[in-house]
């Protein structure tokens, strides 16, 4: 490792692109660890809980309201951290109330809840994301992205760990307040840092806003290639995503406790996928982004084979063999899909031309959560009332990691130039 490569990783750029990323995280783990385990607690069938994943659709929505956040700015704080400040708090609010709720005789406010704190946690996305890009020069990219990348796996510790060992000691409501504290250490980061000098320049119209961001990457890629690039970014991560969709009530009903499932899986999920991020991140520095995505996604779809075999076993008592089944399946997939996911967003943040980057960072990453929220809200339906079980449900889960992987060919050959920045290389080519 280079001189150059440690100064840049201990930076106080890096510190923070660690708090972007957790504050980014927890919301989502929370709706995809600890509301799906309290829903299962509570009897729900998988049909019910998958379901829940449709009050995600604000992910895939955001960018409908990114050009507000963009040309809008709070009178405090700056264009990025006003809004940052009243999204940490917003959630942190809507989390702790939602453990208040019964589930028998207020499912409705529940739904209504999750939606809000997708909307909310969507609405930071944006803000972080655009902050991210342009606290970060071009050459610290893939480095910031892949630690922000690692920070977020590392918010699903909370929901997804220790959130699930306290609901044995614990009530709900104090689970989920507990839960809802963690997004104080981003709150305190919005508070002590500055606001990056890119993102003063704010949009002189709405119009500006909406349509340039548009128009700029359309005719800067053309039509033919946006399409490709869309497409591609729809797919990529579409297997990956669908087979850990229902990985809790899935281990749950393998015979795991929740017990179980918050001191293995997610540890083991965990460690694997920050040490192998940060050596992914430098990978990438090396190899570069193009080679880098066909590296991680080959992880990433052979990863999904272990929840076949893990499937394939069925349920059993749970010994040491078995939790460290648990554990190595768990973390294979935590490995292949972070890897896939930093280069990914350092490929998407590399797309984005710096003065529109709030709403094409926001358009761009809010379509993976298309084809997620959908065909994942069906994952339950496939598995329960289909009848095709769980073995076959992650064969077909590591079928359809096959079609962004295919793209790649278009989008980033292997001895192609990754996407070139507009601020530092003009417009990228048309693949």
């Amino acid at each position: 490792m280079t001189v150059s490569v440690l100064k840049t990783l201990f930076s106080q750029r890096m510190l923070v692109c660690v708090f972007t990323g957790f504050s980014s995280g927890l919301p989502l783990y929370l709706l995809h660890n600890l509301v799906q385990v309290w829903l299962k607690t509570e009897g729900l069938s998988l049909r019910a809980i998958g379901a829940f994943v449709l009050a995600q659709l604000p992910y895939a929505l955001k960018f409908l309201w990114a050009p507000l956040l963009d040309c809008y700015a709070l009178p405090w704080l700056g264009r990025r951290r006003g809004w940052m400040v009243v999204f940490h708090i917003l959630l942190l609010g809507v989390i702790a109330w939602m453990g208040r709720l019964s589930l028998k005789e207020e499912l409705l406010w529940l739904v209504i809840l999750t939606t809000g704190v997708a909307f909310l946690s969507a609405s930071l996305d944006v803000v972080l994301d655009a902050f991210r890009r342009n606290l970060l020069p071009d050459v610290e990219q893939e480095m910031g992205n892949t630690i922000h990348v690692n920070a977020y796996k590392m918010a699903s510790l909370v929901p997804g760990s220790l959130a699930l060992v306290l609901s044995g000691w614990l009530s709900w409501p104090q689970v989920f307040l507990i839960t809802a504290l963690f997004m104080l250490p981003g709150l305190l980061m919005t508070l002590l840092v500055s606001e990056p000098r890119a993102s003063l320049r704010a949009p002189r119209s709405l119009r500006e806003a909406v349509v340039e961001p548009f128009y700029e990457l359309l005719s800067r890629y053309g039509r033919k290639a946006t399409i490709t690039l869309f497409s591609f970014i729809l797919l990529y991560k579409l297997g990956d995503s669908l087979c850990t969709s229902l990985a809790t009530a899935f281990y749950m009903e393998m015979g795991y406790s929740p017990e179980h499932i918050g001191l293995v899986a997610k540890h083991a999920s965990l460690w694997p996928s920050v040490v192998g991020g940060m050596l992914g991140g430098m990978l990438m520095m090396k190899v570069g982004v193009n080679r880098a995505l066909w590296i991680f996604g080959v992880l990433q779809a052979v990863a999904i084979l272990g929840f076949a075999k893990l499937a394939h076993l069925g349920t059993a008592p749970v010994d040491a063999t078995r939790l460290w089944l648990l554990a190595g399946v768990s973390g294979f997939e935590a490995l292949g899909a972070g890897l896939g996911t930093a280069a990914v967003v350092s490929f998407l943040a590399r797309t984005t031309h710096p003065a529109y980057v709030a709403t094409q960072f926001a358009l761009l990453s809010s379509l993976p959560a298309i084809p997620r929220i959908f065909f994942n809200a069906s994952a339950g339906w496939l598995v329960e009332d289909l009848g095709l079980g769980w073995t076959n449900f992650f064969f077909i889960c590591f079928v359809l990691a096959l079609p962004g992987m295919l793209l790649l060919f278009k989008v980033a050959p292997w001895n192609g130039s990754p996407p070139a920045s507009p601020s530092v290389g003009g417009p990228s080519s048309s693949f």
